[in-house]
């Protein structure tokens, strides 16, 4: 059974919203994409679409498997292109990031990015607005798993810790919180998603399942600068990325939360920050894009490893 085959057919699917159109993509019939579904579902022994005539809508068993099995194309192309392609990457190259790991992680990186492929021409575009990759030029951005959508190819690239913080004036002055629990009798500095204005939850995996504690805004921005300055000057407990919050706590200017595991099984520990690479199509891996993913892949795994 060609499993490659079926995954790739159930993607397509997926990302262009009917078998018909999928069909048109990879030049098949749909009753041949059709019977590739049905196939994928017999071996899987569960549903993953649900068809009528007229509508197709992803089960919940279809929805967690496209999210792991959706990069799978795009890791396949990345390897074959790795060794089918020996020129060197050239040319411009326009990446599009969130504005805090813009400013501390890519921007740090660029010199010894720039010296490894002289002949590549960056473009930086550090926002946390939603950008449009063909209407832009973005050739791949760098986004939270907040900024996933369907019209992307995504590749988680990193996992970086959370860190619930907050200054030593603060913990003095209203107690240090036990459990996430209490962080709802504590003012929170809050981070206000600048697309949809919502607020991004402060996440906890317990017992393996994800839990959203209960918020008290004391703050609320849509800069984490300004929420990270705000923990510093004794205003409350951020939940900061750990690019941000390290060199803060090795300064003393902020203590770390909720760092100590216990022995007992509800053990909350902060869920993490995954980075993901994003291109809007296969066809966008070209050497230059793939040379500055590896890139980052590899500086993100010496980060963690240090």
């Amino acid at each position: 059974m060609d499993m490659l085959g079926l995954i790739e057919n159930f993607i397509r699917v997926v990302e262009n919203g009917s078998i018909a159109a999928a069909a048109r993509v990879k030049g098949m019939s749909p009753a041949a994409v059709s019977q590739s579904l049905s196939r994928l579902e017999t071996h899987l022994g569960v549903r993953l679409l649900s068809r009528t005539t007229r509508s197709m809508t992803l089960t919940e068993n279809g929805k967690r498997y496209f999210e792991k099995v959706r990069h799978i194309p795009y890791d396949i192309d990345l390897a074959s292109q790795a060794v089918s392609d020996d020129s060197q990457p050239q040319g411009p190259l326009c990446i599009a990031t969130t504005a805090a790991f813009g400013r501390y992680v890519i921007a740090p990186l660029m010199p010894a990015f720039k010296r490894t492929f002289p002949d590549i021409e960056v473009e930086l575009i550090s926002t946390d607005r939603n950008v449009d990759h063909r209407l832009e030029g973005v050739d791949v951005s760098i986004r939270i798993e907040a900024q996933l959508n369907d019209q992307l190819i995504a590749r988680k690239i990193a996992s970086l810790p959370f860190i619930f913080c907050a200054s030593p004036a603060y913990l003095a002055r209203a107690g240090i919180p036990q459990t996430p629990e209490a962080l709802s009798q504590h003012a929170c500095l809050v981070f206000r998603y600048p697309t949809d204005g919502r607020f991004l939850p402060w996440t906890f995996r317990v017992n393996g399942q994800l839990v959203n504690v209960k918020l008290n805004p004391a703050f609320v921005s849509d800069d984490i600068d300004i929420i990270k300055k705000i923990a510093e000057e004794g205003g409350g407990i951020a939940r900061l990325a750990s690019f941000i919050a390290q060199p803060l706590i090795d300064n003393g200017l902020l203590i770390p939360l909720f760092c100590t595991e216990r022995s007992d099984e509800s053990y909350a520990e902060p869920a993490p920050m995954n980075i993901y690479a994003c291109v809007n199509e296969r066809s966008a891996l070209t050497s230059k894009v793939r040379a500055f993913i590896e890139f980052l892949e590899g500086a993100m795994r010496e980060r963690m490893d240090s």
